[in-house]
């Protein structure tokens, strides 16, 4: 099986191109810085991860996903090896995105860099407010839109 699972912030906008031929398939492209959950000294605190998503999730990309914006992803890892002009052979790899997803709020990405923010609900409820113990509570009048009592 091949899966994985990233969660990190983009360190540049996305880049999308569109495939040549009668149908053309948006292609977008980004990299991902990903925090280290342990840190040593002398060795990098993020790794960073370049990812390819097509079709509607390479216009998804494009149109929410901006520098700074914390998301994750999921997909699958692949070789990504070449060989350059100097006729040496180039080793990397890359993640084949299946499927991304914001990370944060809006208000709560609001200090990063260009971050653009998307709520895909078209009536959002009164916003939540953290509590003392770092979950969120309830605003009043909302328990008729759970869908659990």
């Amino acid at each position: 099986m091949n899966k994985v699972i990233l969660m990190g912030r983009l360190t540049r906008d996305p880049e999308v191109r569109y495939s040549q031929g009668a149908n053309a398939t948006a292609v977008c492209r980004y990299t991902i810085a990903v925090d280290r959950r342990f840190k040593r000294e002398g060795e990098p605190d993020a790794d960073f991860f370049n990812c390819t998503v097509f079709g509607k999730g390479a216009e998804f990309a494009e149109k929410y996903l901006k520098q700074g914006t914390k998301i994750v992803v999921s997909g699958r890892v692949e070789n990504d090896n070449y060989t350059n002009k100097d006729g040496q052979k180039v080793y990397g790899t890359r993640i084949l995105v299946e499927e991304q997803e914001f990370a944060e709020s809006k208000n709560a990405s609001a200090g990063s860099t260009g971050n653009s923010g998307f709520s895909s609900n078209a009536n959002p409820a009164p916003a939540a407010s953290p509590a003392g113990d770092g979950f969120m509570n309830i605003p009043d009048g909302v328990d008729e839109e759970l869908p659990f009592n």
